[in-house]
């Protein structure tokens, strides 16, 4: 369980996906991303995370221009045949991560089962720490890392109040029922902006912040 340490695989796919030719794409990748989420300032609180976040977007999620891949993606395939069985699988587990908003189902030592909002689908995640707060019936936004059969954490953590889950769980059935059309993915991105306003107007109610029928505060 000690040796459960994907960093120095991610290291390498970093310094791969940063490299000076990619520089122009990164910072296209950047505006988008923060168009998603809601553009970030170096004095909000979450501006580290946010950029953790934006990080594993680009990385594992965002087909790069001209290859149609994604950086992992592209990594894997480019250098596979270099690659030793266990760097192999490594670098593999990074095409398959999961990118979530999910509900805390249960909290044990060194475990916790979380329910993907978006597919209900139920994921057992390996986690040594005690996340400071953590409740069960908790929302947060999060990545899945699979590594040597586990599912880990990546270091992108969105904690949503506990006012919002009201809100946010009522969302997702709405969306679901009303709107099967609709790409869930959206809600992660909308309940990101959300997150950000608690963050920055401490004087509004969360509960007016989470009103998914008002668009515009």
């Amino acid at each position: 369980m000690e040796s459960l340490n994907y960093q120095p695989y991610l290291d390498k796919l970093i310094a791969f996906a940063s490299s000076d030719d990619r520089k122009q794409d990164l910072l296209a990748a950047r505006a988008e991303y923060f168009k998603l989420t809601g553009e970030v300032h170096e004095d909000d609180k979450s501006f580290e995370m946010r950029m953790a976040s934006f990080f594993d977007w680009y990385l594992f999620d965002r087909p790069a221009n001209g290859t149609g891949q994604t950086p992992a993606q592209e990594f894997f395939h480019r250098f596979a045949a270099q690659f030793s069985p266990q760097e192999a699988a490594a670098f593999r587990d990074f095409t398959e991560t999961r990118h979530g908003l999910f509900e805390v189902r249960k909290i044990k030592k060194g475990q916790l089962r979380l329910r993907d909002l978006l597919t209900n689908k139920d994921y057992d995640v390996t986690e040594r720490r005690t996340v400071a707060g953590l409740q069960k019936g908790d929302i947060i936004e999060a990545r899945l890392i699979p590594h040597e059969g586990h599912l880990l954490f990546s270091s992108a953590f969105l904690f949503h109040p506990r006012e919002s889950t009201r809100a946010i769980l009522k969302e997702v059935k709405r969306r679901k029922k009303k709107e099967p059309e609709r790409d869930l993915r959206e809600l992660i991105w909308e309940t990101s902006r959300m997150a950000l306003k608690v963050d920055r107007y401490r004087q509004i109610a969360v509960e007016k912040i989470y009103d998914f029928e008002q668009k515009k505060l």
